[in-house]
């Protein structure tokens, strides 16, 4: 069965790069949103999501847990995510941090728990983050439109289509766990979602509850940082989060 849903989203992936390739700009709009009204409908939908069950859900829990469990638990979920990490380090030619994350793996599954510390850090192996739509940045694919998806929030045709890739194809965690770990990994996932909604809650509200418009400030909030993320200077012009308003 996941053989069949691997090959079909291969294809499918493959597909919509391809479209994307073609009809990106590659010297990019400073902002690219065709799809507004229905991306204003999915931040609606989030933004009630958020209200009603990832901010209240995110303060009970970081008030029950101790803080070295949360913070073992989104160890936990962080270990699991570095063999998806190495992978992408490698499509990117990047052997330096490709080896900084593999062994990074090795030392927190082994002497830090299966990930529930992190030993490696003090050792000098920090994290090299790495995802499928970076890669395809790297190998000259535009950030295409920008979209803000269901439950995962902003993002651009680009990226979107490398959070699919990255969960379904190059997770090798994904596919080799076995219950229950692959539950404790999905519960450790939700942990981590719900500490950093704690941690970054001022900010977060200040985007979606104080703002003018919660959608455009999210919109110019997510390209300004992703594009700083990947280096991109293709499109580092200054962008008028509410110049669709007048």
């Amino acid at each position: 069965m996941f053989e069949h849903v691997k090959r079909v989203t291969i294809l499918i992936a493959t597909g919509l790069i391809l479209l994307l390739s073609a009809c990106s700009p590659r010297s990019g709009a400073v902002l690219h949103d065709p799809f507004e009204r229905l991306n204003r409908a999915t931040h609606a939908f989030n933004k009630g999501l958020d209200r009603n069950l990832l901010s209240p859900v995110s303060k009970g829990y970081t008030a029950v847990v101790p803080d070295p469990v949360e913070n073992g638990i989104s160890n936990f979920a962080s270990n699991l995510s570095l063999p998806g990490k190495v992978v992408n380090n490698i499509l990117q030619l990047d052997i330096s941090a490709a080896s900084s994350n593999t062994f990074r793996f090795v030392i927190n599954s082994t002497f830090g728990l299966v990930g529930l510390f992190d030993p490696s850090g003090s050792m000098g192996f920090e994290e090299r983050d790495a995802d499928f739509g970076q890669t395809l940045q790297l190998w000259g694919v535009g950030e295409g439109a920008y979209a803000e998806l269901p439950v995962f929030g902003p993002s651009n045709m680009r990226d979107g289509i490398g959070l699919i890739v990255d969960m379904v194809l190059l997770d090798p965690a994904s596919y080799t766990l076995k219950s229950p770990v692959t539950t404790y990994r999905t519960g450790s996932r939700v942990g981590e979602v719900l500490q950093k909604r704690k941690i970054y809650g001022a900010q977060i509200d200040e985007v979606l509850y104080e703002s003018a418009d919660s959608y455009a400030q999210s919109r110019l909030v997510y390209l300004q940082s992703r594009r700083f993320q990947l280096k991109d200077n293709l499109s580092d012009a200054y962008i008028d989060p509410y110049a669709d308003l007048e």
